[in-house]
């Protein structure tokens, strides 16, 4: 607990005041991801793997863009770096530690920005939704990756549904979650898509007792690449039961 309070109040100085009431999400990820560091390896290094794959065989790399860029442990941001003239990092938090990661590694060409992916606030607005309309002003951009973005957008859109109640349209966190979809397939440049898709709860006997799809009937494009990520092992959120979620990679 100490440590995640001293992440917790260097980050709090660093991020915008708008974005503040979201440190502790990130910093309850970064402590989750430390506890959970082996059993996530695999899923990070398909996330880093397919990411890759996609910048691949990319004949201009001049901006790159990486959503819901969080602690970057899915993220090759080092070849990133290394490849693409400039690398923007986009997510609601960039935590101290991976500011002081990213400083100590010298990436000059590596900016960070601080900013809701959601689309919420013009929906709520009575606008029509266009969370990623922010990237047709980015110049040369070349590649965009939503990194196991997507499903966390349906989460914290239902639950600002929920807390305000009656405000928002039935069909809210559906039409977000398109939106964002709707955003990547309409971009010029080349775009990969990495994100759990359903869950599973599964006792020690092996036995499911829960699943259901996490992008609330949406369909996801078709995926070149997919992985079970162990996001709460035996242990973490229960002694009976873990909980797995299936990951997609498309591009």
């Amino acid at each position: 607990m100490i440590a995640e309070a001293l992440l917790y109040a260097a980050t709090w100085p660093l991020t915008g005041k708008a974005y503040r009431k979201f440190i502790r999400y990130s910093v309850n990820l970064w402590s989750r991801a430390g506890r959970c560091a082996g059993e996530w390896a695999e899923h990070e290094t398909m996330s880093r793997n397919a990411i890759r794959a996609a910048t691949a065989d990319l004949r201009q790399k001049r901006t790159a863009v990486v959503l819901g860029s969080g602690l970057l442990r899915d993220v090759p941001i080092t070849e990133l770096a290394g490849a693409f003239d400039t690398v923007v990092l986009v997510d609601l938090v960039h935590l101290a530690s991976v500011r002081l990661w990213l400083g100590a590694k010298g990436y000059r060409n590596v900016r960070l920005i601080e900013r809701d992916l959601s689309g919420y606030d013009d929906l709520a607005a009575g606008k029509e939704p266009e969370p990623l309309g922010f990237l047709r002003s980015v110049p040369y951009l070349d590649f965009v990756v939503s990194a196991n973005l997507l499903s966390q957008i349906g989460r914290g859109v239902k639950r600002r549904c929920e807390a305000e109640a009656g405000r928002m349209p039935e069909d809210t966190v559906e039409r977000l979650i398109a939106a964002h979809l709707a955003g990547l397939s309409g971009l010029s440049c080349r775009n990969c898509l990495v994100s759990d898709i359903a869950y599973a709860v599964i006792d020690r006997n092996g036995k499911t007792h829960e699943e259901a799809e996490l992008l609330h009937g949406v369909p996801a494009p078709p995926s070149k690449a997919a992985w079970i990520w162990p996001v709460a092992p035996l242990g973490e959120a229960s002694r009976d039961y873990r909980i797995e979620h299936k990951v997609i990679a498309a591009w």
